[in-house]
């Protein structure tokens, strides 16, 4: 029997380091994992090599809706190539579980079982990444068998409580790991997982017509709001991913008079384009709360930019590049950046990655040349370009 286990989670989660840990500590049985990369660049499959574990990338798209053939014929390929006891699936940190999962079910039988899906939330940025990309992030939690918040350790009690409401209003039932990764074996993140049971074909279409049935009538109960909110986002002109000013009009936590004044305040320089609050969640018309329009595929909201390179860099310079991508105004909404480039030290490598409000630069493996990854919304590559790569 095959067991099929999928780690979901929006950009910069931490899918690919609780993998590492499960795969190290945890799973004991023969793997073989599917990684879907956003973006013409793909960074990760390196670290996972290193593993020992075999790797079948689809870089063209996302699997949860134009590679959904393809990726039928590539989980088959898989299993006849490599005879997997077990294959874990990362999808893309803007695909739509559900829609992974749909994929997977077109593989399920009596020796093929959905193990169970795992959700990675960021839980400092939970509720930015609902209120900003919920269309996306949400479907995540929503139909998640397991949850597992990443960061934990670096947020307050208050935060983490904020977290779990968001969760628990989108997935009542699912066990939510909150303890550090680093207090746990990955055999005890295993257990959680095991509380859902291996779901058939059958199963698997059944969850899926009712996740479906239940956002057709949260949609219709919504519809008048929707239209109200998507014609403000299109007047709006703050694209910062960290941003949470609304327009007072729809803004519903008005219980002090002091934010009141803020988000007035606020609204004004949403409309001028100058936002940069690092904790505003004001997002542009392409940006939806989870009760807006459904329908959208990752290409229509997120775009990548990347390339490889021969260029080396220092410690210093990637962390000043980095320390740039928070300004949206000239590279556009950043929300995901990583790579492994040469540095200017002889015989070392750099890996640096960047989520908004967190970067980090650490000397890794040389890879088979340079190369990098920047995804996000409304990108803007030729500043991008000259922003790592210099002026020509």
């Amino acid at each position: 029997m095959t067991k099929i286990n999928i780690f979901s989670g929006f950009l910069g989660a931490g899918k690919t380091t609780l993998i590492q840990k499960l795969i190290s500590d945890g799973f004991t049985d023969k793997i073989a994992l599917i990684e879907n990369e956003f973006g013409e660049i793909a960074i990760d499959g390196g670290f996972m090599k290193e593993a020992g574990v075999e790797i079948k990338e689809l870089n063209s798209g996302c699997i949860c809706c134009s590679l959904v053939g393809d990726f039928e014929q590539s989980l088959k390929q898989v299993m006849d190539t490599y005879h997997p006891e077990r294959i874990i699936i990362e999808p893309s940190g803007v695909g739509k579980l559900s829609d992974v999962k749909k994929a997977v079910a077109t593989v399920l039988s009596d020796d093929v079982v959905l193990d169970g899906s795992i959700a990675v939330v960021h839980a400092k940025k939970c509720k930015m990444y609902a209120r900003n990309y919920g269309e996306f992030f949400v479907d995540q939690i929503a139909h998640a068998d397991c949850v597992v918040l990443s960061r934990s350790q670096d947020v307050t009690e208050k935060k983490l409580a904020e977290t779990m409401e968001i969760i628990r209003q989108h997935n009542p039932e699912a066990p939510v790991v909150t303890t550090p990764w680093d207090e746990l074996s990955g055999s005890q993140i295993l257990a959680a997982l095991a509380n859902s049971p291996l779901l058939s074909v059958s199963e698997v279409e059944q969850e899926q017509h009712e996740h479906e049935h239940d956002h057709e009538h949260h949609d219709h109960e919504h519809g008048h709001h929707d239209h109200e909110h998507h014609h403000h986002h299109h007047e709006g002109e703050c694209h910062d991913p960290e941003c949470s000013c609304h327009d007072h009009e729809h803004h519903h936590d008005h219980e002090h008079e002091h934010e009141h004044e803020h988000e007035h305040d606020h609204d004004h320089h949403h409309h001028e384009g100058e936002c940069h609050d690092p904790e505003c969640s004001c997002h542009d018309h392409e940006h939806h709360h989870d009760h807006d329009h459904h329908h959208h595929h990752a290409d229509d909201v997120f775009g990548s930019w990347g390339q490889e390179t021969t260029k080396k860099y220092s410690a210093d310079e990637l962390k000043e590049i980095l320390a740039e991508l928070v300004n949206a105004d000239e590279y556009g909404v950043v929300l995901r950046a990583k790579g492994i480039v040469k540095s200017v030290n002889e015989g070392e490598w750099l890996h640096f990655n960047y989520v908004p409000g967190e970067s980090s630069v650490e000397t890794g493996a040389a890879d088979y040349t340079g190369r990098f990854c920047v995804i996000g919304s409304r990108l803007h590559e030729h500043s991008l370009q000259e922003l790592f790569m210099g002026k020509e």
